[in-house]
């Protein structure tokens, strides 16, 4: 019979799961509580790292509907609920990985689709949105740019040809 406590976890591990728009499964086996602080600190605030219990952390994948972590929940389970930029998150968890190689990233799932881990090394190399955004507003200001150039190097040859623009010619005095 389920406790008050484990169906409000459930319940708690569901909620994450749906708010997020990628999850990440990992093993942290060895790692040591500073090295989990240090890793929390590297996701983020928009990132949930949580140690979950597996047989509740598979209740809750399914009741969320998540089929990506049947089969993965052994050992000792950490949970990476993304709720920002997945790909800064996905690539903190992988810096992070090879820097300390007792965390294993197991499997995830981003925006509904299950990767794995291979899946989760390709999301972080993808560029973070910050610069995704910025060379998209250099190509939206491209052509501006390109039409105030023209203009004014049209303005400088109108100068050069026809002499400088008249100045206001100051009145005679009596």
């Amino acid at each position: 019979m389920a406790t008050p406590n484990k169906i409000s976890a459930v319940e708690e591990i569901t909620t994450d799961f749906k708010e997020s728009e990628a999850a990440v499964l990992t093993e942290y086996r060895g790692l040591s509580v500073g090295q989990l602080k240090e890793l929390r600190r590297s996701l983020g605030a928009e990132t949930k790292y949580s140690v979950v219990k597996n047989t509740l952390a598979g209740i809750a994948a399914k009741e969320a509907g998540i089929e990506a972590f049947e089969g993965q929940l052994a050992g000792p389970t950490a949970i990476a609920f993304i709720k920002g930029d997945a790909v800064a998150a996905a690539k903190a968890l992988t810096d992070f990985a090879k820097a300390n190689d007792k965390l294993i990233i197991k499997t995830g799932v981003f925006e509904g689709k299950a990767l794995d881990a291979s899946g989760i090394a390709a999301l972080a190399a993808l560029e973070s949105r910050e610069l995704q955004l910025a060379k998209v507003a250099g190509v939206l200001k491209a052509p501006a740019a390109a039409a105030v150039r023209i203009i004014d190097a049209l303005r400088l040859k109108l100068e050069e040809t026809d002499g400088a623009a008249p100045a206001a010619e100051a009145p005679a005095e009596a």
